[in-house]
This record gives C-alpha cells, structure tokens and sequence, in this order.
C-alpha cells in the first residue's frame, strides 16, 4: 500500500512574541493540541521558502514549499491567478493582479477594499473596462478584491510596482508603479479613482461604514507561467483544497486536481470543518492532498492577533485533528503542518523570516517533545536552508 500525504498550510500564521499574549507567538496562545502532537509524535524544524533577494509574497513561498525552485520558475504572481481563472496569454501578454483598494488623505489604508464582496466588486470592474475601452486591455473580474488585467503589447520588464497589502498607511505617491511604461498603469488607477470617485455603490458602503473602493491597485506583474508536472517530478498524484485563486493556479500548474469546498471563502468565516471532510474524503483517491487556509493571512493583514488566533485555532480542531486520525488509520502515511511566510500582525505585511514546520508519520523519529511554535522549531535544530529540499524530505520512504 503507497504512503498516504498531507499537507497543512496555514497561511500567514507565524509570528512574533505578542504582548497581548503575554509575550507568545499567535501560535503559542493558540489551543492546537493536534499540532502539538504531530510536533511531538514526528520532527520540528525551521524553512527558509523565500530565497535571499526575492520577495516574500505567497507566490514565491507557497512555490518554494510545493517543491519548486522560484528562481528557476518564477514568473510573476498575476500569471499564476491568471492559469486559476483558465485565462490564456500570448507570448507578449503582461497580466496584472488588479486590487480594489481604500485610500485616504493620500495614503493605502486597505488592500481589500473592506474585503469587498463579489457582487459589489464585479460590476465595478466591469464598468470600468466600459469606460476605459482600450482593445490592448482587458479586465477580468474575480473573488472579492482580486481581480486582473491583461494588457498586450507594450513591455513592462523594467516596471517595479508593489503589493498593497505590505504597504498599509504609506504614501501612495511612493507606491504607484514606477519605471518604463508605468505612466500606462498610472493613468489606468487615475481613471479607476474619478470613476469609483461617486460610484453609488461606494455611497451605500459609506452609509453602512464600510471602506469605499477608491481605486484599482496594479503589482505583480507577469508573463506566461510553466512549471513541471508533480506526477512527474515527485510519483505522486497530488489534489488541493484552497479558496484562493494563487494557490488554485499553483495547483493547476503542477497538475492538482482542484476539490471545491461550499462555503471556503478565504477568511475566519470560511467552512473549517469542511476541508478537513474534503481532505479525508480525497485520501483515497490521491497520494497527497494539499490543503490552504487563508485566514490567518487575512488577520496578519488586518493587524488582529486574535482573529489570527482563531483560525489557528480553528485549522487545528477541524482540519488538522481530523485529517490526522484518518490518516493513522492508514498502514504508512505522513503529516506536514507549516505556514508558507510569517505574516506578523504589528507589521502587517509578510517577511522573508524562515518558517516553523512539523511533520510525523512513516519513518519520521521525534526529538524534541514541546510544543509545536516557533520558538520549538528552532530549538529542535533542523534547518532547511533552501525550501524546495523540504518536499524532497517529506516524501522520501
């Protein structure tokens, strides 16, 4: 009988001693007895998943951690959600992730627009593509905030734009995109913001004191992305359960086969309990089932340790414990429960930090009995310096 894999991300979730905790990590205040045992029953460690001089986005690290190498495959964030949302570019193509955004008094006050709902999101990004009409670019309407724009043919390989989300409360003059050709993208935001500027669905959000949409963010810019089979690369037949669309594209890349789950949403009011029956239910069908939560991500974002808290909390109960008594029922199997970055809450942004990681199961000896944070990991002393070599390890019997 083959090993049975799974693996646990819980984006975002490490990071620094909190004062509201007493001086533990989110991670460490958390309740996760089921973390904790795969922690004691199999190995801790520290993983570095974004190489040195690469930004630490989700695209680089969740790569890193699937088992590629961003600096041989990377191409840009965008052209990954772009493969999510079955969107096909020619060999000149630039695809952009499109944000709506809140500004004020000049300044990025909210990536997300209020985490702005698809309903109210998608009529906004259509009427805009209306009112800007240009052949050479074309929008593409999303899930709540995140959308994207393709344009063709101009080059943008010398242009340096910047993720939103890393940038609360700076100065959007020091943030627009900046470079050759930028001035395109900068007049497509100036147009997005006249238009968003009285919008009437911006006047019911301020009524509800919601953030308005003040405009289109442009960042992570790319161009057509290819990266090996997993299949191939690894013998595995892999599955992933994810609500957002980096990590749907990521998937379909490497050949995952995507499960849905109702109401998986991205945030802490996504369906826990439903991955975790997802996982279990895929274990016979797949060799290894990936499986993303976004939500302590999103509380990093928001700078809010105890959301940030309760979805580790609640990954624990729901998915993790779960998952993990199922996949003990299995003659060899193994666990690997780890974040793809630190997203720390006073920041709000991610950083480059290397990440704590657990696994148990077949052949996998425990040497540290402590609890699974990131303090342990680092005390248990294994270290793996380049992120791909971290699947190599897991999967190898």
């Amino acid at each position: 009988m083959s090993t049975k894999y799974v693996i646990v991300i819980p984006d975002g979730a490490a990071d620094n001693p909190q004062a509201c905790f007493n001086g533990q990590t989110v991670i460490e205040a958390a309740e996760t007895p089921n973390m904790d045992r795969i922690a004691a029953d199999g190995r801790q460690g520290i993983c570095h998943t974004v190489p040195a001089g690469m930004s630490p986005g989700s695209d680089v690290a969740m790569m890193s951690l699937l088992g590629y190498d961003p600096r041989q495959y990377y191409t840009g964030r965008a052209s990954i959600e772009a493969v999510a949302q079955d969107i096909t570019l020619a060999p000149g193509d630039w695809v952009f992730r499109c944000n709506l955004v809140t500004t004020a008094d000049g300044a990025m006050v909210d990536h997300s627009a209020g985490h702005i709902s698809t309903k109210e999101a998608s009529p906004l990004i259509g009427e805009l593509a209306d009112a800007i009409a240009i052949k050479d670019v074309k929008f593409y309407p999303g899930v709540s905030y995140r959308h994207l724009c393709v344009i063709s043919g101009q080059d943008f390989s010398k242009v340096m734009t910047r993720p939103p989300h890393d940038f609360i409360g700076e100065k959007i003059s020091k943030l627009l995109p900046k470079g050759k050709n930028s001035e395109f993208l900068n007049d497509l935001i100036a147009k997005s913001q006249q238009l968003f500027m009285n919008h009437p669905i911006n006047k019911v959000r301020k009524d509800l004191g919601e953030n308005p949409v003040s405009s289109i963010w442009l960042w992570g810019q790319g161009q057509r992305a290819a990266l090996d089979r997993f299949e191939k690369k690894y013998g595995k037949k892999g599955a992933a359960i994810t609500a957002v669309d980096l990590v749907r594209g990521l998937a379909k890349l490497i050949g995952f086969d995507l499960i849905e789950v109702k109401g998986a949403t991205g945030y802490l009011d996504t369906n826990f309990a439903g991955k975790g029956e997802a996982a279990i239910a895929a274990l016979d069908r797949y060799d290894l089932v990936f499986v993303h939560v976004e939500a302590p991500d999103e509380a990093g974002h928001a700078g809010n340790p105890y959301h940030k808290k309760q979805a580790i909390e609640m990954i624990d109960k729901f998915i993790v414990g779960p998952v993990y008594e199922a996949l003990r029922t299995y003659k060899s199997y193994r666990i690997l429960v780890m974040p793809d970055h630190p997203t720390p809450v006073e920041e709000r942004c991610h950083i480059g930090e290397p990440v704590p990681f657990a696994i148990a199961g077949q052949g996998i000896k425990g040497v540290l009995q402590k609890p699974f944070c990131e303090r342990s990991s680092f005390e248990a002393g294994f270290e793996i310096d380049n992120g791909p070599d971290l699947m190599e390890y897991f999967l190898k019997e």
